[in-house]
């Protein structure tokens, strides 16, 4: 089955919008090559060809149940999808389904691909999953509590584990190594590494982020949000960190030691709305930022104006992804509707 796109067009005759409507929630988005993927809630994955967006989606039938995550693979224009029925999948183009792993009575909702490096990670409950090129039998790793987040690092070397008071982190090419731990009370979710591999944050279920400096263990508290913070994304070159939570996108510092002792910058805003969902640009110092109320914007951190990309329409903007070329930005939303805003035109 497949869903023809609709376009209208941009804000202010700037670019098309390329809209979707799918019908079930978007729980996540991925890019790879000309795809892109979004998972959503009714258990398909639809794959979307970002240099025909004339052309229909492809449906694929990833999930009994529903879809819970879904990563870039790694092999060129391959997703990897997991669900509640604990499949593990891997999605390839024209619409190919393989399962990598099955857990019976059991969730995979969480998973991430590096496609340097070659290894896979996934997670249900308290036990991560690693798998390496050459495939085989996954390395297990258990922690204390269930696992929040997954993270590989830009080297493709560590895998870090959100989970209750702090932050696993594990060396994916060594099979009996210990984690390093990372303590701070409270329970850690989401998990980003900064593109030089020096700092990781986390959102917290508390309206706020943890993060530490690996160089010397230094902490980094950020809090001060309106809401719970449930996206982040730094900056093509790691100069800033753009997260959601707020009513504005809070940018902070992370150049000349980071952000500890300094203000964040902001920028956007669509009235009382938060933001629920950011992203960076991969080849401009240009973040996307999604609001709850649909409002879709591009700014910078720091001095500079904003581009409104959709004005708000109540409903809520779930993920956003950047294509390769960053000429592209996909917003997914609470209803099903995805919409692609292509700048080329």
């Amino acid at each position: 089955m497949t869903t023809a796109a609709v376009h209208t067009s941009g804000a202010g005759g700037k670019g098309r919008i390329a809209t979707f409507p799918f019908g079930d929630y978007v729980v996540a988005a991925a890019v790879n090559g000309r795809l892109f993927a979004v998972a959503l809630g009714d258990g398909t994955v639809r794959l979307i060809d970002s240099e025909t967006l004339d052309a229909p989606s492809t449906t694929v039938a990833a999930h009994k149940g529903a879809a819970l995550c879904l990563s870039a693979d790694i092999d060129k224009g391959a997703f990897l999808s997991g669900g509640d029925d604990g499949r593990l999948v891997r999605i390839a183009a024209p619409g190919t389904v393989d399962v990598i792993a099955e857990l019976k009575n059991r969730w995979i909702d969480h998973v991430t691909a590096h496609a340097g490096s070659g290894f896979r990670a996934y997670a249900s409950g308290k036990d991560a999953f690693v798998l390496g090129k050459k495939g085989g039998e996954p390395r297990k790793l258990t922690h204390a509590t269930s696992a929040g987040g997954l993270a590989i690092n830009p080297k493709g070397r560590r895998l870090a584990v959100t989970h209750y008071n702090g932050v696993s982190l594990w060396w994916l090419a060594s099979q009996d190594s210990e984690p390093t731990l990372l303590e701070w009370k409270g329970s850690h979710l989401q998990v980003a590494w900064s593109p030089d591999g020096d700092y990781v944050l986390t959102t917290m279920q508390e309206n706020a982020l943890h993060g530490w400096r690996l160089s010397d263990g230094e902490h980094m508290r950020m809090s001060g949000y309106a809401g719970k913070v449930r996206s982040m994304a730094f900056s093509r070159r790691g100069h800033f960190l753009a997260t959601g939570g707020s009513e504005r996108v809070i940018c902070w510092p992370f150049t000349g030691g980071g952000p500890m002792g300094k203000a964040p910058v902001e920028f956007g805003g669509a009235g009382d709305a938060l933001v629920t969902a950011v992203a960076s640009n991969p080849v401009h110092d240009l973040f996307a930022a999604g609001f709850e109320n649909g409002t879709l914007l591009l700014g910078q951190a720091g001095p500079g104006g904003t581009a409104l990309i959709m004005k708000a329409n109540g409903n809520a903007i779930t993920s956003l992804v950047w294509s390769a070329d960053g000429d592209k930005v996909l917003a997914g939303t609470e209803s099903g509707d995805v919409h692609i805003a292509d700048f080329r035109v």
